[in-house]
């Protein structure tokens, strides 16, 4: 990852963050639509779920310029979501989702670049946290 891509997501995420309700609101509808079975790993208030995820993300955001902080907290998180009976094929879906979403939130900001900078801090994302999954699952 560049540091003109971990640019461009800070940029564009803190023009997503002051609609983070909405942001939320659109990923989970569009995550669902995708793949309607996820509803089922999601037991709680999804408000509540909807802050969690933008507070995460927020944190993820805004720790790309510091990765060894970031690291532990990413498997931290893929740990746990073994426990939630997330899969591996799941975080594709999710990866789709909040494509699909920052290109609602952004709009004509939404360009190829932005595109493709989300895509690389997902796909570290994802497999930070599928190969702590991993390790859980073996042990």
């Amino acid at each position: 990852m560049t540091p003109e891509q971990k640019q461009l997501v800070q940029s564009s995420f803190a023009k997503v963050a002051p609609i983070a309700p909405q942001a939320a609101e659109l990923f989970y509808g569009r995550l669902f639509e995708l793949d309607p079975s996820l509803k089922a790993l999601f037991k709680g208030d999804m408000t509540t779920q909807g802050q969690k995820l933008m507070s995460t993300l927020g944190v993820a955001v805004g720790s790309l310029n510091n990765l060894d902080a970031l690291l532990p907290v990413l498997q931290n998180l893929g740990r746990g979501h073994v426990g939630y009976g997330v899969k591996d094929s799941h975080y594709d879906t999710v990866g789709a989702a909040l494509l699909w979403t920052l290109e609602q939130g952004l709009g004509d900001g939404f360009t190829p670049d932005v595109k493709d900078a989300w895509v690389e801090v997902y796909t570290l994302v994802s497999t930070v946290m599928k190969e702590a999954a991993a390790e859980v699952k073996a042990a």
